[in-house]
């Protein structure tokens, strides 16, 4: 049982166990707010997104500039915006007019906290029903800004990413101290979770830093580091109760360095093959984890209906059948909204890169024949179409 190489690491066109790893975070945060056991400590489902977000994101960015030598910044913005925003309005939209009919739209926080959900800044918005999309507001600014400072750092020298990420956690670790008492505590450690993960990103995409981390994609590492994995998520509450406190801060807040750095060595193993690996890429996993982010989203509307039909519901009976029906409106959502809008942002790409050739072979002609007269607009506009079509 050989641990991976790097060749073998940058030749994976996906990583199965990570939708495996969706699932349980997503199904995690609906047991959490509905019902769960507390032991269960689910809110720790979130840190685990924030640290798949900062790896995934990252890996795609530098795999794309090892393949192309850049990164395409109106690419990487609009593949975000059709898979993000879409089920994000849609759900958004569902909650408001639902509170509006039945009355409760001042009432329940959805009206004032509009503003916030509109300009991504959720996790300054309060209580209400779409309270759960606080952490999208830290994931869009992180899309927002990341991208840009990965290439101002340099467009191949990973050492300088790697130590403007360690400089951010170290930042968010300090700032943090003056958040204790705003409404939202600790808000700038969410942000060291995704930096866990994009540094995880840049180290296993170097030669050297993979080589370090190599160790731990051994399938029997995998076992050790998932068992550990699972004992760190149940020591999630006395850890917290242990660190409570200090220097004034929850003890709920200063756990997250713990979790997020926890779920990047989980992380490290699964990028093999092996048990853990084989466990987390089955077809239910896969299913729930493809519908993870419009579970994550819908679970509040989904309570609601449970809670008209049968409010006498609770406890572990309450996580199982919100989870279920969280999973009915996910997969409406995830075939009529999440996919044909991924699918447009594709073909939006795919027309962008045409007419980007069709410009580029244009010049490159004008060049060759001696500056010849550039085509007509409705010539131009053809030739257009054609590629477009060729271009599923």
């Amino acid at each position: 049982m050989k641990s991976l190489t790097h060749a073998d690491y940058l030749a994976l066109r996906r990583f199965p166990a990570l939708d495996g790893l969706r699932a349980i975070a997503a199904v995690l945060v609906v047991f959490f707010h509905y019902g769960g056991p507390d032991w269960l400590q689910g809110w720790a489902g979130v840190q685990m997104f924030f640290v798949l977000s900062g790896f995934l994101i990252t890996t795609l960015m530098l795999r794309e500039e090892r393949g192309t030598g850049r990164i395409s910044l109106k690419e990487f913005y609009l593949r975000r915006a059709f898979r993000i925003l879409p089920v994000y309005f849609v759900i958004l939209l569902v909650t408001a007019v639902g509170s509006a009919v039945a009355g409760t739209f001042v009432s329940n926080g959805i009206g004032p906290a509009l503003k916030y959900f509109l300009t991504f800044t959720n996790e300054f918005a309060g209580s209400s029903p779409y309270g759960q999309s606080w952490s999208l507001g830290i994931e869009q600014k992180f899309y927002l800004v990341w991208p840009l400072v990965a290439i101002a750092l340099g467009t191949v020298v990973l050492k300088r990413r790697a130590g403007a990420t360690a400089l951010g956690m170290l930042l968010a670790l300090v700032v943090v101290n003056f958040t204790v008492s705003h409404s939202n505590p600790g808000w700038p450690l969410h942000y060291f979770s995704i930096l866990s993960g994009v540094l995880l990103a840049i180290a296993l995409h170097s030669p050297r830093g993979f080589a370090l981390l190599r160790p731990l994609t051994n399938p029997v590492a995998q076992i050790i580091v998932s068992l550990g994995f699972v004992a760190v998520h149940l020591s999630v509450k006395p850890i917290a109760a242990l660190l409570d406190g200090l220097n004034g801060i929850p003890g709920h807040v200063l756990v997250i360095p713990v979790y997020a750095l926890a779920t990047a060595v989980l992380l490290t193993s699964l990028i093999a093959p092996g048990p853990a690996t084989t466990f987390l890429s089955t077809k239910p996993m896969q299913f729930v984890g493809e519908r993870s982010y419009s579970l994550y989203l819908v679970q509040t509307i989904a309570a609601t209906v449970i809670a008209f039909f049968w409010p006498a519901l609770s406890g572990i009976g309450q996580s199982v059948v919100v989870t279920a029906l969280g999973l009915v409106l996910a997969s409406v959502l995830y075939v009529t909204v999440e996919i044909p809008m991924i699918n447009v942002g594709r073909r939006v790409i795919t027309r962008q890169r045409a007419a980007a050739a069709v410009k580029t072979a244009v010049a490159q002609n004008g060049t060759q024949q001696g500056a010849p007269q550039a085509p007509t607009p409705q010539s131009e506009s053809s030739r257009l179409a054609t590629i477009g079509q060729a271009q599923p």
